[in-house]
């Protein structure tokens, strides 16, 4: 009898704990980035990042608990490559797969908890060291903004860093 009532109890916390939403998450491009994208980097590269970024911040989420029945509204502000874009290399033949910069990303938006209270969020990281650069893909570094921005987000419940 006391296993049933074990059992029971361990199918009903898990149930409750299974009807909790995970958060929802949509990124926006900010206008002046749009235009950025449309004339240097290319647009096929905002669907990409803003892709990026929302699969970080729900993965990350989703795997934490955490924000569960938040909705968190983000907007990318600023990106930087590392290496030419597909775009920046039809526009400009002299440059090379080769050429490389640090790059870094630039992130701000909000949390709307179930409850309507809402929570500002900001982040942005750019790597400082050109050293660090050379190894890197097209959008290492925004990547890794990412990911760093998600993995505090899942932690701390709101992120506001510069770097």
């Amino acid at each position: 009898m006391r296993i049933l009532a074990l059992s029971a109890a361990a199918l009903l916390a898990s149930a409750t704990a299974a009807l909790a939403a995970p958060a929802s998450v949509t990124v926006a491009v900010a206008p002046e980035l749009q235009k950025t994208f449309e004339k240097t980097y290319g647009v096929r590269e905002a669907e990409r990042l803003t892709a990026d970024l929302q699969a970080s911040v729900e993965k990350t989420l989703a795997r934490a608990g955490a924000l569960d029945g938040a909705r968190i509204e983000l907007t990318l502000t600023d990106v930087k490559p590392n290496r030419p874009t597909f775009k920046q290399l039809s526009d400009k033949p002299g440059l090379s797969m080769q050429s490389f910069g640090v790059g870094g990303a630039a992130i701000s938006g909000k949390i709307i908890s179930a409850d309507g209270t809402e929570k500002p969020l900001s982040y942005r990281w750019y790597e400082t060291d050109i050293r660090e650069a050379s190894y890197n893909w097209v959008w290492s570094d925004a990547e890794w903004t990412f990911d760093r921005f998600a993995r505090k987000l899942a932690r701390d419940g709101t992120v506001v860093a510069q770097r």
